[in-house]
């Protein structure tokens, strides 16, 4: 990730995307899954849906338990925004009008029979832990936001890898646990 000098309100945004061997409906199964999320994360701890839910859908709402050395640990509420199997699965964390991050999963067919999984991810506009980060430090906005997408990006990586190997079926959730 090159240095943007994007500060909070910007809405800056973080996009991975990575090729799978397996098709999008095995791909779907694995990214619409918010229980399997925590194992590919150091951050995610546990998530679990919310209100009678089994499953995504849209208005659909999960609980999420996350922690960071720096930021400490937090829980948070999404909203699922966008549901269509097998091709988008995205929420809103907080607030869906105003939320303090989107995150979103799109998947597309390949004409060998595989997937592109792209990951993306946009801070705000709503607050988050961050807004307190920069509150405290604002001269130092544009580098707190930089560490944080850096980071994000590191982490998206290698959860779009880590569905790659279990949608291809080269590793178990034990052989990708973050």
């Amino acid at each position: 990730m090159e240095w943007t000098g994007a500060r909070y309100a910007d809405g800056p945004t973080v996009e991975v995307s990575g090729r799978i061997a397996a098709s999008p409906e095995r791909v779907w199964e694995l990214v619409s899954d918010i229980g399997l999320m925590p194992v590919l994360s150091r951050e995610l701890q546990s998530a679990g849906w919310l209100d009678g839910a089994s499953g995504p859908a849209v208005g659909a709402r999960f609980a999420g338990r996350s922690r960071h050395e720096s930021l400490g640990e937090w829980e948070t509420t999404s909203y699922v925004v966008a549901c269509e199997a097998p091709r988008v699965f995205a929420w809103a964390v907080t607030d869906p009008e105003q939320p303090s991050a989107l995150w979103r999963f799109t998947l597309a067919a390949r004409e060998d029979g595989g997937t592109e999984l792209t990951q993306w991810m946009r801070l705000g506009p709503g607050r988050s832990g961050l807004s307190y980060a920069i509150d405290r430090m604002p001269d130092k906005e544009e580098r707190i936001v930089f560490v944080r997408l850096r980071e994000f990006e590191r982490s998206m990586t290698a959860t779009v890898d880590a569905i790659r190997r279990l949608a291809e079926g080269t590793a178990t959730a034990d052989e990708v646990r973050a």
